[in-house]
């Protein structure tokens, strides 16, 4: 099972700052032991919003907005991409790395994206391909 945390932002990570020594040193330590584990797979932090942009979809209308966006409570500030056997063992990881921060905040969430062990983009581009070939065969 593929799983997702996310790292919520606050004000400091908003302003662009980086955490503190400490913080990265002991999350250092974690990313070893939970990549020596075989359960990373990807982490990364994000750049503050006033970096960023939304588009928000009403129909066919498209409307884009530039950050910085107010609501840091619903802000994501980092991410990363976990393979384990159970939503349990995601659980007891987590447990690990939020003793190593008070604003540390993470959502867990299995990934969509997979169906019988395969991600949909896989089977819709081989779909494509047979698409494809099709159509050079009959041209």
């Amino acid at each position: 099972m593929r799983i997702l945390g996310m790292l919520r932002a606050d004000e400091s990570s908003e302003a662009g700052e980086p955490p503190s020594r400490k913080l990265i040193e002991k999350m250092g330590k974690f990313i070893k032991e939970i990549t020596k584990a075989g359960v990373m797979l990807s982490t990364d932090g994000l750049q503050p919003s006033s970096k960023g942009k939304r588009v928000r979809f009403s129909g066919e209308k498209r409307t884009v907005i530039d950050g910085p966006f107010t609501e840091t409570k619903e802000l994501i500030a980092g991410y990363w991409l976990w393979q384990v056997r159970s939503m349990d063992e995601a659980v007891e990881w987590l447990k690990r790395v939020g003793a190593h921060s008070k604003t540390y905040f993470s959502e867990q969430r299995p990934d969509p994206f997979v169906v019988a062990g395969r991600r949909c983009w896989e089977i819709r581009s081989r779909r494509a391909d047979q698409y494809h070939r099709r159509r050079r065969v009959l041209a």
